[in-house]
């Protein structure tokens, strides 16, 4: 199974992944591809622009489609198309045939857990961590999330909340 755990900067998806990488040892729990692709020497602005979150979107999407199963990303393609849509920098970029491509490739996907930014929110957010556009993405995430063909579980409250409710659905699902 492909699951992906979606959602803005600051929202406790890392913590969540470390969590159900625990429940499924199996499974291989792929990092966000900003880390990944600063493992391999890729260099990004100290604030990310456009030019960024393409590269970041192109490599999300060729990890979707290469990989089999058993495996849990941090990040998928929709979320940095949500981040390319919330940037003021987008200008002539043809962002409905970006999201027909990626809702595509998200249909790869079986399983995304969409954790949003809550109210009130649980986790603090300093201003050097771009609130206003952490904001803007869950916005958008929480539009796009209900267009997709894949199952859906949105997931709020606790650590161990989250992961429970994720594991209820999959269980319903086998």
């Amino acid at each position: 199974m492909k699951i992906a755990v979606s959602g803005s900067h600051r929202v406790g998806k890392s913590s969540l992944i470390e969590k159900l990488g625990e429940v499924f040892p199996d499974y291989i729990c792929k990092p966000e591809p900003y880390y990944e692709l600063e493992e391999t020497g890729h260099f990004f602005s100290e604030i990310p622009d456009v030019d960024d979150y393409i590269v970041q979107l192109r490599y999300s999407i060729e990890q979707v489609v290469s990989t089999e199963s058993n495996i849990i990303f941090d990040r998928c393609p929709l979320d940095l198309l949500a981040y390319i849509q919330a940037s003021d920098e987008f200008g002539e970029m043809d962002i409905q045939s970006l999201f027909r491509e990626v809702t595509d490739v998200m249909s790869e996907i079986d399983v995304l857990v969409f954790v949003a930014v809550e109210e009130p929110d649980i986790i603090t957010c300093a201003e050097s961590d771009l609130p206003e556009l952490r904001i803007q993405v869950d916005e958008i995430l929480r539009e796009w999330v209900q267009d997709l063909d894949c199952t859906l579980i949105e997931v709020y409250g606790s650590l161990s909340n989250r992961k429970d409710m994720i594991l209820k659905q999959i269980k319903k699902m086998n």
